[in-house]
């Protein structure tokens, strides 16, 4: 007597080709983070981060909440409520885009108040090479997510579409819990 064999199957392409972006991205930004920590206080010229730098909480807000709305849009599209995944999903879009500008005033303010750029001292090259990191992407993120919604405006995504929404809301989350490391270090410990 023959004995039935289980049917394996295996994962979806597209959450693990995700994951195994995530754990490349991973090491990079590691390696940013040690060398921003290793560089603290070893600036010989100013300005300093104690000097400069303003913990950046309304952005921040921003950012992490868009992945409680980013979430809200994958499940709506799974329940076929796409005007509620339009919804949500430009929700996403606006607090990131708040996030990214926050960002952008920060530098601005850093570079013609304080002349703080990427060559003025290592915290100027470690700041500006960590969080610049970071925003980019951000930026990359909101491409794909309004790319997305785009194709969501013009009645080309439906719940079949839910899986790939998933596999960009896992980019998206990326960006996010590397921004809580990322916040820490430079504006909580770095300061």
């Amino acid at each position: 007597m023959t004995v039935p064999q289980p049917i394996s199957t295996l994962p979806a392409r597209g959450p693990v080709a995700m994951f195994c972006l995530i754990a490349a991205e991973s090491a990079i930004f590691t390696i940013f983070v040690v060398a921003y920590i290793f560089y603290i206080g070893k600036s010989l010229t100013g300005p300093q981060p104690k000097d400069v730098l303003e913990v950046p909480i309304i952005s921040t807000i921003c950012l992490l909440s868009s992945s409680i709305t980013i979430h809200f849009a994958v499940e709506a599209l799974r329940k076929s409520k796409i005007a509620g995944f339009n919804l949500w999903w430009g929700a996403t879009i606006l607090l990131g885009a708040i996030f990214l500008s926050g960002t952008a005033s920060e530098w601005h303010r850093l570079i013609t108040q304080f002349g703080l750029t990427i060559s003025t001292n290592l915290f100027g090259t470690t700041y500006y090479s960590l969080v610049g990191l970071h925003g980019s992407h951000v930026l990359v993120g909101l491409i794909l997510l309004t790319t997305m919604l785009a194709f969501a405006l013009m009645g080309l995504v439906t719940a079949k579409h839910a899986a790939r929404a998933h596999v960009l809301s896992l980019y998206w989350h990326f960006v996010d819990a590397v921004w809580i490391v990322v916040f820490t270090v430079v504006y909580i410990i770095g300061r």
